[in-house]
């Protein structure tokens, strides 16, 4: 379902989640790292604070974008879709929350891109047979915080399917697939992703950093390069 490009958020008012909410603290902190025009009306719900990709990583990635097509399967509240808009032919951005689908079309109008992206309220996997595109971001729920109590990150962890079956719903579209993954990720896991594949694909794996700290990994793949 596609959604009403005027988002009837109001102005001012955060979400539900307030500087004081001890939750979100430390994210809260980091606010100008998640979105540089974050005083300018940018909202987040709870799990956006800690899910949205940094926007120092965001374009890095859209910047391999350039010019394609690109479906974000999993938008959230937006952190990528708005860098993808910026420099990409076209955008879809699918959520199955029509919150997030909201809260991301407010903070595209923050940036000025909201009217470059094709928003859907939606289930990616229910979705997958009907979409097409140059390059598919696959940047699923973490499970949480928590995600980085653990040593080795494994891909059956992924929401809200395994990586594995997440990666075959990809490739149903499209072999330009990026990942954007946990940092304690197994990289023996990602590597097989690549492999397994038939023919088997191109990957590059790229750390991402903010002030110096490792933040995640980004898995590239592709038959040629994205």
């Amino acid at each position: 379902m596609k959604a009403n490009k005027r988002s009837r958020f109001k102005k001012g008012i955060k979400s539900s989640i307030e500087k004081a909410n001890p939750k979100i603290n430390k994210y809260w902190i980091q606010r100008y790292d998640l979105f540089s025009r974050y005083d300018q009306g940018i909202e987040l719900d709870e799990e956006g604070w800690y899910s949205v990709t940094p926007e120092e990583i965001a374009i890095k990635q859209a910047e391999r974008c350039r010019g394609k097509v690109v479906i974000d399967c999993f938008s959230g509240v937006g952190g990528n879709t708005i860098q993808f808009a910026k420099v990409c032919s076209s955008v879809v951005a699918i959520d199955i929350d029509p919150v997030k689908v909201e809260l991301a079309m407010n903070n595209a109008k923050v940036y000025g891109v909201d009217n470059r992206v094709d928003f859907v309220i939606g289930d990616f996997i229910q979705l997958a047979p009907s979409l097409k595109g140059d390059v598919l971001f696959l940047s699923p729920p973490w499970g949480g915080p928590m995600y980085n109590k653990v040593e080795s990150y494994k891909m059956d962890m992924l929401l809200p399917r395994d990586g594995y079956s997440l990666f075959q719903i990809a490739q149903s579209i499209t072999s330009n697939i990026i990942m954007f993954l946990p940092r304690n990720v197994d990289l023996a896991q990602v590597e097989e992703l690549a492999w397994l594949s038939s023919p088997p694909l191109t990957l590059e794996i790229e750390e991402n950093f903010v002030g110096g700290r490792m933040k995640a990994i980004t898995a590239y793949f592709s038959c040629n390069e994205v």
